[in-house]
């Protein structure tokens, strides 16, 4: 079967919203400073999803990937998270998501870095975005400025979230 008659499937399959988790990782940023937190939490709904939950959390692995295991506990299908995948030393979204996923999708990352290119040159290289299964939730990890998420929801996760939703849960 091809993606276009999986999405259609996926498409009919579709009759609930989809339920999401929204996690800002960030030493700094509060929900009224969290740009990129606050998008998506008018993205989603726009796009007929529900926002089960979101929340801010500190740069620490542990702390990250307990709310992670808490929010797919709680019915998310859907994961994103936003700040923590640079190369700094409190930089730890990456691993601590990593060490969770039982399957990656690594042409998320892949991709996402040449859309990025696009617009901010090489540093592009930077990012660690990624995105993969976890218990049958889908979990991408962004970066943390509005435009690479606003980036990675236009162009990548929202055109597909119907059809990667229904791949991870049909057997």
């Amino acid at each position: 079967m091809g993606v276009e008659q999986h999405r259609q499937q996926a498409e009919q399959s579709k009759q609930a919203p989809i339920p999401c988790g929204i996690i800002t990782i960030s030493d700094t940023r509060t929900r009224e400073t969290d740009a990129s937190g606050q998008y998506l939490h008018r993205v989603l709904p726009h796009a007929g999803h529900d926002v089960v939950r979101y929340e801010l959390v500190r740069d620490e692995p542990d702390q990250i990937a307990a709310l992670v295991q808490e929010l797919v506990g709680a019915g998310c299908k859907v994961i994103i998270t936003s700040g923590g995948t640079g190369i700094t030393r409190r930089d730890s979204t990456f691993e601590a998501i990593d060490a969770l996923l039982e399957k990656r999708l690594p042409g998320f990352g892949e991709i996402f870095r040449v859309l990025s290119f696009e617009d901010v040159g090489p540093a592009a290289m930077l990012s660690r975005a990624t995105a993969g299964v976890y218990q049958q939730a889908l979990i991408f990890c962004l970066p943390g400025s509005q435009a690479a998420v606003a980036l990675a929801m236009e162009r990548l996760i929202l055109p597909e979230l119907a059809h990667l939703v229904w791949e991870t849960v049909r057997q």
